[in-house]
């Protein structure tokens, strides 16, 4: 199989590719660095700078993961269209060259994330729950999913992978987190009630593959295990693989003051389950944030 990645030189895809290598795929990075593409990637994966010198090979899948990190700085104007471009216009153009392609792929995954639904509270989620809460998240994934979507009047399925907080050692949120609690100053963000919809690097894999073999997949799935934890437990838990006490909270107020409507996404959550990945047949290796931890816990 002949799989084309954005976002390859991310967390997810640096993995992805080198699952996909050892089930003997060949693989194409569409990069803005394609230069470090067979470094970070693996010496096998050709990287490309645009999409036009990919050439007329035929092409069975196409992963679509680019994006900006949408925590990393205040959501300023010049900040969100940055997030929008990396996504929204990113698959557009994705879109645009297959719609001039003779051969197309038989799948498109393209990438989500929880923060579809908003801050729900309380709320189970499925996929077939609804926006509970629309924010500048939320309206971004929104917009994600439906560009993807319009891959399907072409003849494609699209599975829409909507990702919780991906637990790994290489990056993500726990490189975030592990300075501050290896120093003591760990601890529950605002009253550390709120939900956190989570996943271990090794499931996400996992379940991107599972996705992309099974021929009746399309539409959305929640990529998040089964328990989803409070950010006051999740803490904890952190805290007791880091052998560091986690009782420094972060006021709400100044997470309000400091970051804007960005804070939304550390004060609020969603209590997601992946519904019809088990309905689907997809065992989890990771169910609970506890077991995660405890794995990544001699690399972190």
């Amino acid at each position: 199989m002949h799989i084309l990645l954005t976002g390859g030189t991310g967390l997810m895809g640096r993995q992805l590719c080198q699952h996909w290598l050892g089930q003997g795929h060949r693989l194409t990075v569409w990069s803005r660095r394609p230069g470090q593409v067979a470094k970070l990637c693996g010496a096998a994966v050709r990287g490309i700078g645009q999409l036009q010198e990919y050439g007329a090979e035929p092409i069975d899948a196409v992963i679509n993961l680019a994006g900006e990190p949408i925590a990393d700085r205040p959501w300023t104007a010049r900040r969100r269209a940055l997030l929008w471009g990396s996504r929204i216009t990113l698959t557009e153009q994705l879109l645009s060259w297959l719609e001039q392609r003779s051969q197309r792929p038989a799948v498109l995954i393209s990438g989500s994330a929880t923060g579809w639904y908003g801050d729900a509270g309380e709320r189970e989620l499925s996929e077939d729950s609804q926006p509970v809460k629309e924010d500048f998240a939320s309206h971004l994934c929104l917009a994600w999913e439906e560009t993807a979507q319009r891959a399907e009047t072409l003849g494609i399925r699209v599975v829409l992978v909507r990702t919780g907080l991906v637990l790994a050692s290489e990056g993500g949120l726990l490189s975030r987190l592990r300075l501050p609690f290896k120093l003591g100053l760990g601890g529950p963000i605002g009253d550390g009630r709120q939900w956190m919809p989570w996943i271990h690097i090794h499931d996400q894999i996992a379940l991107i593959d599972f996705l992309l073999h099974r021929a009746d997949a399309s539409g959305p799935y929640n990529a998040c295990a089964p328990e989803p934890v409070r950010n006051g437990e999740f803490a904890k838990r952190l805290g007791k693989v880091l052998h560091r006490p986690a009782i420094m909270p972060m006021p709400a107020l100044l997470l309000r003051a400091g970051l804007g409507e960005l804070s939304g996404l550390l004060l609020g959550g969603q209590r997601a389950r992946p519904v019809r990945l088990l309905a689907a047949g997809f065992t989890f290796r990771f169910n609970d944030v506890e077991s995660a931890l405890d794995e990544l816990s001699s690399r972190l």
